[in-house]
């Protein structure tokens, strides 16, 4: 692996998420959820080199939630991690998911798959599960909560689950969706297309032209709006009064 390059910068950034969230320790079992996207290949990529040369012994699980979309090509998935002697597993949805004679939305599709994740990581014992949210995909959810549920909130790049049993870490938090795209391309990754019916026609789609055309205004804004969830100033926000 070329140590220089877009590989190189952005193993710094994951590293840099998962010190200044502690994020892994000396023996985690990590649950790796890859989809086939650019995303989540550039994520088991990075946290299988990382590997390598960190401090501390920790172990990866790839796993891919077989939903049935047709659009994934799941022996080249397959292939690809075998080659990289990355161990994986292919899993099956909820019951109550294989048995619906109707298409679902978005939530319940999410929904279903994080609950096989969360059935696979507890047979396995893994303590942690990665997901691979980035920059943008964060600073959506905090708009998507703010303009459509009237609430401030997002995905916290790290989660205490089940009383601590588990935790939910998101490693390429730092990372934007550009520069995966940029990673991908220059490492050859057989990324499986999309052809999800609400893939154009979601509010995150939306609000991902939103911020583009804000951008025309101001390149910074992406990075601001994640830096606004780090800098709360929680003196002029409308807080209730004390009865």
């Amino acid at each position: 692996m070329n140590a220089s390059g877009p590989f190189y910068f952005m193993t710094k950034k994951v590293g840099k998420a998962i010190w200044d969230y502690r994020m892994l320790k000396e023996g985690d079992k990590v649950l790796v959820a890859v989809s086939g996207g650019k995303d989540s290949l550039c994520l088991v990529k990075i946290m299988q080199e990382r590997i390598k040369f960190v401090p501390i012994t920790y172990e990866i699980i790839a796993c891919y939630v077989d939903m049935g979309f047709p659009w994934v090509d799941k022996n080249a998935l397959a292939d690809y991690l075998e080659s990289e002697s990355i161990p994986y597993v292919i899993a099956q949805p909820p019951e109550e998911w294989k048995g619906a004679s109707e298409p679902f939305g978005c939530f319940w599709c999410s929904w279903n798959r994080r609950k096989a994740l969360f059935d696979l990581a507890h047979e396995l014992k893994c303590n942690k599960i990665a997901f691979a949210h980035h920059m943008d995909d964060i600073i959506e959810t905090m708009l998507l909560n703010l303009f459509f549920q009237g609430e401030i909130g997002t995905m916290q790049p790290y989660q205490e689950m089940f009383d601590g049993e588990l935790a939910i870490i998101r490693p390429l938090a730092y990372v934007e969706e550009k520069e995966l795209l940029r990673l991908a391309t220059k490492l050859e990754l057989p990324v499986s297309g999309s052809d999800c019916p609400h893939g154009k026609t979601s509010k995150r789609f939306l609000l991902k032209g939103m911020i583009a055309d804000l951008k025309k205004h101001n390149r910074n804004v992406k990075k601001n709006i994640f830096r606004s969830l780090q800098r709360v100033r929680e003196e002029y926000l409308l807080t209730p009064p004390k009865a």
